[in-house]
């Protein structure tokens, strides 16, 4: 494995996002947002937790090129997006205008999202599968969310489980095994040629560094940031098959294990409200 400068991770992890944007534009079947009625699937799985948000001011935290974000507003939001990578914002203002959607993105990283958006402005801030794994102070992330967040606002997520992060890649004799840390560390290199759609050809810069938060160190981060988490539960599937032939496709565009389900979570929704 190549040797990589830690302390370099944000650069790191923004050329890599920014080598994803075309593939993602490509394979996320945007074209579906035609429909007016269309709701990505991530968004659409977290219905029964979410509720009503018509009418509420929300923030989509890490973005990306905003399918999830335009599919909050279509549930009634005044959203905004907040994201690191210049060409995804690119293509989610491109797409909010093509579909008549009026969101504010904004381009920040997460660690710098009070200096472009206002504190205390917001009925909910929601953050999408994938996003935690990025950063490597979820105290300070969680002191940002409850920032933004007005008074009796809730913050709103569904992530990878850790359990899942810290598997190795699929082996040839199908054990799934744990191999990466499951507490916060320093970071973990990746270099990985492809992202989670079908493309062909490779990305330009293939390495990554991703960072593990337990559920502990989660939990007491979003309890000292003065945040009480009302809702938690774990779940037997992920929006993408990340284990290969371990995993089958139960429902569009949601995968499960394909034996004994029952011995891992692979995602998690949190909901937590600032009081």
């Amino acid at each position: 494995m190549e040797e990589v400068d830690l302390t370099d991770y944000a650069r790191i992890n923004m050329a890599n996002w920014d080598s994803r944007v075309p593939f993602h534009e490509a394979g996320y079947e945007l074209e579906r947002f035609d429909d007016p009625e269309h709701i990505s699937g991530v968004v659409r799985f977290d219905l029964p937790l979410l509720g009503d948000i018509r009418g509420l001011r929300g923030v989509h935290l890490q973005c990306h090129i905003g399918s999830d974000t335009i599919s909050l507003a279509r549930l009634g939001a005044d959203m905004a997006g907040l994201d690191f990578s210049a060409p995804a914002l690119e293509v989610a203002r491109r797409l909010a205008a093509r579909y008549g959607d009026s969101i504010e993105f904004v381009e920040s990283d997460l660690y710098g999202a009070l200096d472009v958006l206002p504190t205390e402005s917001f009925d909910f801030v929601f953050t999408g599968i994938g996003a935690l794994c990025w950063l490597p102070d979820i105290e300070r992330w969680a002191g940002i969310v409850a920032s933004l967040l007005k008074p009796g606002g809730f913050l709103f997520i569904r992530e990878g489980h850790p359990v899942l992060w810290s598997l190795c890649d699929p082996r040839e004799d199908g054990l799934l095994v744990i191999e990466f840390p499951y507490f916060a560390n320093e970071g973990t290199v990746f270099t990985e040629a492809t992202t989670y759609v079908e493309h062909e050809g490779e990305l330009a810069a293939p390495t990554i560094v991703s960072f593990n938060h337990g559920l502990a160190e989660i939990f007491n981060a979003l309890w000292r940031a003065g945040l009480h988490i009302t809702l938690f539960e774990e779940h037997r599937s992920v929006p993408w098959n990340p284990l290969g032939d371990a995993m089958e496709e139960y429902t569009p565009g949601e995968w499960q294990l394909r034996t004994n389900r029952d011995r891992m979570p692979l995602t998690f929704t949190l909901r937590a409200e600032k009081r």
